[in-house]
């Protein structure tokens, strides 16, 4: 369905609805990009570093918005983290020179290395998809559920188990497959968490970087995941469905014994049976 369907009450309604359901610690965010300035939402409150003559990275803003629940805008004079800023096409920097730039702060092992992970970008990052953001100058970050903008996409950071429950119901009709995922430890929420489901309409999984884990406090704990807007509606649709009664739910649910002989999801129980049948068989043929 098309997110043009959706107003704007309907994210605020529904990520209040994901943030109470997973018990989530922090709000998720709803992100747009914008190519004017005019685009930025009028309301008190905004934070936009440049601003105040201060720089941000975009992982340190992610974390004023889902821990503070502030608006922040970011374009290049706010963000700190420079190579961000070029690989989302805020300005431009030749290829060649970003790599280099990998390669002098020693991520890798050498050249050859920084290139194999670089090419795992490039496969999201080429000639077409850039003329998607040609013309962005920034993105608006704020609480889902109390955005004031419609978004391009949500990021939401989470325990894995709460992570899991999202997949789940991403993936509950056999839809929506959360596949080719790639992981890197850098460049994770910012390019894998938002630009690439906003250039690809794909569902990434993050594992949060040296950037997430040391300039924006994420904890040792968190990873996060990022989706297009218009699939907050049909994860709400599906969550908790996954399994029916044995879904494990929120906070999750486990057992400390062994289970009693019966009990578990109708697959084991199907399959006991037919193990019997099938080896029954056997013993007959023979």
């Amino acid at each position: 369905m098309s997110s043009s369907k959706y107003q704007l009450e309907d994210y605020q309604k529904e990520g209040q609805k994901l943030y109470d359901k997973l018990r989530l610690l922090t709000f998720p965010l709803a992100i747009k990009y914008f190519k004017d300035e005019s685009e930025i939402p009028e309301e008190t409150g905004i934070i936009q570093p440049s601003k105040i003559q201060q720089k941000f990275a975009l992982c340190q803003a992610f974390t004023m918005a889902r821990r503070w629940g502030r608006t922040v805008v970011m374009t290049f004079e706010d963000n700190h983290c420079i190579t961000s800023s070029f690989v989302h096409g805020w300005d431009y920097m030749p290829g060649k020179e970003i790599l280099k730039s990998q390669i002098i702060s020693k991520y890798h092992s050498g050249p050859s290395a920084e290139l194999s992970i670089q090419l795992l970008f490039g496969k999201y990052l080429n000639k077409e998809s850039m003329e998607k953001i040609k013309g962005n100058i920034g993105f608006i970050i704020s609480p889902l559920n109390k955005t004031n903008i419609k978004p391009d996409v949500i990021l939401c950071y989470g325990s894995p188990a709460q992570i899991t429950h999202i997949i789940h119901a991403l993936e509950y009709e056999g839809r929506n497959l959360v596949k080719d995922q790639f992981f890197l430890g850098y460049g994770e929420s910012c390019i894998k968490g938002v630009l690439i489901p906003y250039i690809s309409n794909e569902t990434h999984v993050v594992l949060p970087g040296t950037g997430d884990r040391t300039l924006s406090m994420t904890t040792e704990d968190e990873m996060a995941i990022g989706f297009p807007s218009k699939k907050l509606f049909y994860i709400m649709e599906n969550l908790f469905k996954s399994a029916d009664k044995f879904n494990m739910g929120m906070p999750s649910k486990f057992m400390l014994i062994d289970l009693p002989d019966g009990m578990g999801p109708p697959a084991f129980r199907f399959l006991k049976r037919q193990h019997k049948r099938h080896k029954k068989g056997r013993l007959t043929k023979k």
